[in-house]
């Protein structure tokens, strides 16, 4: 049997609070393996285990404070002395007294951060969670710390999102957790159009044709219900892209809408929207959106569903290219499309079935 105490914590502390037990009596650690969790005056610190063995004994419970070489833990076997747990200053090197362990943490676990380094961290004003971790199994090292340190001097200052930005984050977040993402992408030859076709006005009536011809698409999905909801009526999200961020207003109705009724329902839209004057009721309820992204720029994009809805639209610049046509290469121009739907509840038929509908619809002569 042997004993392992709380190890100096580093900058002159004494004693540390418990603030958790990963382990309990009896059970088999292995080396390096967190024991406990304290919190000192200046960080809150997991304590490795120094050696593999079982744990016969715990000292403490959940908020008792224990004193710098006090017992921790007493270990049924194993070594007779503590084998040199670092949990404070390293040296120049920074390296634990390890075999040669592969740099990065593993999948799904923190980086591991001594408290010296942590206390790096707060003085240079570095977050650690932005922090690549070079060391030996995956810890942050002091070289680390001062590199993202030297990176965050040369950017500009820090900067707290707000308004559109900050819905723009916490919707894409929500989006990123929840939707399972497919896409399919096609390119439509529009070389027939007429000359100053209104690019927006033909995507959304091409939009209302492929709802029509494959209804999946234009649906919202209830995760937590499990329950799916085909709709009838074709609400467009429009992405508009302002000064503020990304936002997404609303054409209702658009299948049921002449050409004129469009063009000036996306204008209104589009004014409101950068003049941060659009109803909160014109910004929800849509049932599948569309993000003309070509008119700044781009061919092809990966795209965010943002849940109920199951599919997004996106165009891409339109340009020239050859293709065949009538049997003969020819240079057309052509506009590409890229469709990211939520494979949860769309299939990859039914997405590609969408995308033809889609195409057929915008390659028709105006």
């Amino acid at each position: 049997m042997h004993q392992f105490v709380l190890p100096d914590l580093g900058e002159g502390l004494e004693e540390a609070e418990i603030v958790n037990w990963y382990v309990n009596e009896g059970d088999h650690v292995v080396t390096d393996q967190p024991l406990v969790s304290v919190e000192t005056d200046k960080a809150v610190v997991e304590v490795p285990s120094p050696s593999s063995g079982r744990i016969l004994h715990l000292f403490g419970a959940k908020g008792d404070v224990v004193k710098v070489g006090a017992p921790l833990v007493e270990f049924a076997e194993g070594p007779d002395q503590d084998t040199g747990t670092i949990v404070g200053e390293l040296g120049a090197s920074e390296t634990p007294p390890a075999a040669a362990a592969p740099s990065g943490p593993a999948a799904g676990q923190k980086a591991q951060v001594f408290p010296a380094v942590r206390a790096l961290a707060r003085k240079l004003d570095v977050d650690l969670d932005l922090v690549e971790a070079t060391g030996p199994g995956g810890t942050i090292t002091r070289a680390d710390v001062e590199r993202a340190a030297k990176g965050l001097s040369q950017s500009g200052p820090a900067e707290l999102l707000r308004g559109l930005r900050r819905a723009m984050a916490q919707r894409m977040a929500a989006a990123h957790a929840e939707i399972v993402p497919a896409g399919v992408t096609d390119e439509a030859d529009i070389d027939d159009w007429r000359t100053g076709e209104d690019v927006t006005i033909r995507l959304v009536r091409a939009i209302a044709v492929a709802c029509k011809a494959e209804p999946a698409l234009n649906a919202w999905y209830n995760s937590g219900a499990g329950e799916r909801r085909l709709i009838e009526r074709i609400d467009l999200g429009i992405a508009v892209d302002t000064g503020g961020g990304l936002i997404v207003p609303v054409l209702r109705n658009v299948a049921e809408r002449d050409v004129s009724d469009l063009r000036a329902g996306l204008d209104r839209m589009r004014a409101d929207a950068v003049a941060r004057s659009i109803p909160p009721g014109e910004l929800r309820g849509a049932t599948i959106t569309l993000s003309n992204f070509g008119m700044i720029g781009g061919r092809f994009a990966s795209l965010i569903v943002v849940p109920p809805q199951v599919a997004i639209i996106g165009a891409g610049r339109i340009t020239q290219g050859v293709v065949a046509y009538r049997g003969q290469p020819a240079v057309r121009r052509v506009l590409p499309l890229s469709l990211t739907f939520d494979h949860r509840v769309v299939t990859g038929g039914e997405a590609a079935r969408f995308l033809v509908a889609l195409k057929a619809d915008l390659e028709q002569f105006s």
